[in-house]
């Protein structure tokens, strides 16, 4: 994995979703685009990440009104980024470091290019491992 940069096993496709989307929307969004994550912006501005994880913790558990209950109300707000150069063993000290299993992944500019996530640094590391498996059989990694 040392030889591998972050833009070399990130995601590309973003998905941007508005702080006002209520929460069923965003998980069909999710499903329809098979994806376990939406980067939320308020107007122009980023506003966090939300993942599938953060739906059932966040507000099925609390009995949220999915219909009612909007995104930005449960979003991550604390955006944690890495640059595009930056090799997969970074991105992985990154996530052990801060607790977490995804990266916005940014350019020179701070420009947003991707995401990359727990599971695409174990599909590069190991492709046969039980945790690369289980990436590709779903976005919940």
């Amino acid at each position: 994995m040392t030889g591998y940069r972050v833009a070399d096993v990130m995601t590309r496709q973003v998905i941007y979703l508005p702080a006002e989307t209520t929460l069923d929307e965003a998980a069909r969004v999710m499903k329809e685009a098979d994806i376990g994550d939406v980067v939320v912006t308020d107007g122009a501005n980023l506003a966090g990440i939300l993942t599938d994880r953060d739906i059932v913790v966040r507000a099925v558990a609390e009995n949220a009104n999915a219909n009612t209950t909007t995104i930005g109300s449960i979003v991550t707000r604390e955006v944690v980024m890495i640059e595009q150069f930056c090799t997969a063993g970074e991105a992985a000290s990154l996530m052990r470091e801060r607790g977490i299993r995804r990266v916005l992944v940014c350019d020179n500019e701070r420009k947003l290019v991707g995401i990359v996530s727990l599971g695409d640094l174990a599909m590069q590391l190991d492709p046969t491992s039980a945790l690369s498996e289980i990436s590709e059989q779903s976005p919940t990694v």
